[in-house]
């Protein structure tokens, strides 16, 4: 599937960006929000911006964006969970 939009040469000019390095940011970009709404795997968000797994990780270490975002809450469920296991 090819999904294309148009912008603007002055929004590229403003962002300083070519169109490969914006279409490559947007990619990433789309790819981290569904990894973060749990829509994504971190295989299929890697692959949908075009990266391996460990080089999207590495994008999201470089750009500061966590790997794993949980509040102290989820952290709670995933230890409580842990502590059941075998």
């Amino acid at each position: 599937m090819h999904v294309s939009f148009s912008i603007d040469d002055d929004i590229l000019f403003s962002l300083r960006e070519s169109a490969e390095e914006f279409t490559r940011d947007m990619r990433f970009l789309a790819a981290l929000m569904w990894y973060r709404k749990n829509k994504l795997s971190l295989g299929k968000a890697a692959e949908l911006a075009g990266y391996s797994k460990l080089e999207f990780i590495e994008r999201m270490k470089l750009d500061g964006k966590p790997i794993f975002d949980y509040d102290a809450a989820q952290m709670d469920e995933v230890f409580a969970d842990v502590a059941k296991l075998p």
